[in-house]
């Protein structure tokens, strides 16, 4: 941490001409952008709220450049801040104001696509939906589906542990991956998990997966792939009533059906897709949950049959079934458009990501529209209602002053809540700088000291993506100190790691 205090020392511009100078000696000129018209593009990701413009980014194109790149900056105790797509939603690809941007997008190459062993070879920059399209010829794809995959990459989706509207079934990104290689800070080579189903030792590879860049840089993935389902079809159940919809996800997993999706969306944002794609959907509906299930046809015959009989009773009041592969996709691409089709509506958007137990789903979304009145703001619920993670649509206009700071109460309170509920402040985003202060909320001194002393183990400097993920002890306490006093700070006017 000293080592970043002692570059405030330099201007600004003596940094920049510092870094500039030692990363030509081991990077071609046309991967280093430093002027400014070339590093705004790079000042935010998709948290387009909170923004901040590199030193340099650095665009390596074989894992030699990485490695002088990390070394380069080591030596000059310099931030780095790795960014793959910069579809990300939480801020974690935000640049460090006195620091390089190491984009990764570079990297795009399939390595090795293995179908006997059903795994790839990917590097980080390939993109999620780019490895099922190369595996489809084989009959298998990639199961983890954010629904930014036609943009976000592998290196993204190991960063923040991505699911996507099927990782009820098939897990999150960390149950889909068998090894990663990368480097640590110093330019070390370092590989975590195997080839094989598991290893000796610690189990880092479950350290590295969802980290946000704090530990290492991810250069090379092997991912799993898994078997297309002869068959899938999806349910689109209607809801007069928030309580019945929350109370009918909770009584599938209890009836020990585990669907292939299980997702809820509001009246709210079924109108803004419906009007966006035309999926079909119920627009009087109070809320909608797609319900699919795959696996042979006798198999999703049986399971579309049993959710069908438990929805009914758990209130639905229409239920629809996809006729053909091509109903099936049209029911989900409005799930799929949810954010795009928010942004129609709204000049900007701000998506929390808490997670919450099934059983209070009703709870939250009724504490979200009472939040609305308070905060004056409006809110589209679409979440993965199968394992309880939210994604909640907070709308407002960023170039208002007032709605920006009266979001960021929302989005804190969405968090905190959920916290209280028995829940988490993220379930597949990640931390970077939004929950910062929630995580003030969720762990206790002791805890947050233990995660930054993980952090240490691989970066003692403290170089890689400071500022995310961990709040440091003063900021925790000034921010208790806010609360106390009944009100709430935005995060650029509290202390970063």
């Amino acid at each position: 941490m000293n080592a970043l205090t002692n570059l405030d020392a330099l201007s600004r511009a003596d940094r920049q001409a510092q870094i500039v100078h030692a990363l030509s000696a081991v990077m071609p000129a046309h991967t280093l952008l430093y002027t400014l018209e070339d590093t705004v593009p790079y000042e935010c990701d998709g948290l387009t709220a909170y923004r901040e413009r590199p030193l340099v980014v650095a665009l390596p194109e074989t894992e030699s450049q990485v490695q002088a790149v990390l070394k380069t900056c080591h030596a000059l105790a310099v931030p780095v801040v790795a960014r793959g797509a910069g579809t990300g939603l939480s801020g974690g690809a935000m640049p460090h104001k006195l620091g390089v941007t190491l984009s990764m997008a570079k990297f795009n190459q399939i390595l090795k696509m293995d179908p006997l062993s059903r795994t790839a070879v990917v590097q980080c920059g390939v993109r999620n939906l780019a490895i099922s399209e190369a595996a489809s010829i084989h009959g298998l794809y990639y199961a983890p589906d954010p629904s930014s995959q036609i943009a976000c990459t592998i290196g993204g989706n190991v960063a923040e542990n991505s699911g996507g509207v099927h990782c009820l079934k098939y897990g999150l990104t960390l149950h889909n991956v068998l090894k990663v290689k990368g480097f640590t800070i110093e330019g070390d080579a370092v590989t975590f998990g195997s080839d094989a189903l598991d290893t000796s030792g610690f189990d880092l590879l479950s350290v590295l997966v969802g980290s946000e860049g704090m530990l290492a840089i991810t250069t090379e993935v092997t991912v799993k792939l898994v078997p297309k389902p002869q068959l899938a079809r999806c349910i689109m159940a209607s809801f007069d009533d928030i309580r019945k919809a929350g109370d009918a996800v909770a009584a599938v997993i209890a009836a020990g059906i585990i669907p292939a999706g299980l997702e809820m969306m509001d009246k709210p944002m079924t109108a803004a897709v419906e009007d966006f794609v035309h999926a079909g959907y119920d627009l009087n509906a109070a809320a909608i949950l797609l319900c699919e299930s795959d696996g042979t046809p006798e198999e999703v015959e049986e399971e579309i049959g049993r959710m069908s009989d438990v929805l009914l009773g758990s209130g639905a009041t229409a239920i629809t079934v996809s006729k053909d592969e091509a109903e099936r996709l049209r029911f989900w691409s409005g799930r799929k458009n949810a954010f795009p089709a928010s942004g129609r509506i709204s000049p900007d958007y701000m998506c929390m990501d808490s997670t919450i137990p099934r059983k209070r789903l009703a709870d939250i979304l009724l504490a979200i529209a009472e939040m609305e009145k308070k905060y004056q703001l409006r809110c589209a619920n679409v979440f993965h209602a199968g394992d309880g993670n939210l994604h909640p649509l907070i709308l407002f206009d960023a170039n208002d002053a007032d709605q920006m700071h009266r979001c960021e109460l929302f989005g804190a309170d969405i968090l905190e809540t959920s916290v209280a509920m028995g829940g988490t402040v993220t379930g597949e985003h990640g931390v970077g700088i939004e929950k910062l202060n929630s995580m003030c909320v969720q762990f206790s001194t002791e805890e947050n000291a233990q995660m930054f002393a993980l952090k240490k183990a691989f970066d003692p400097l403290g170089l890689l993506n400071p500022g995310k993920v961990i709040p440091t002890h003063n900021r925790c306490a000034e921010y208790g100190k806010m609360l106390v006093r009944g009100g709430k700070i935005s995060h650029p006017d509290l202390p970063r790691f």
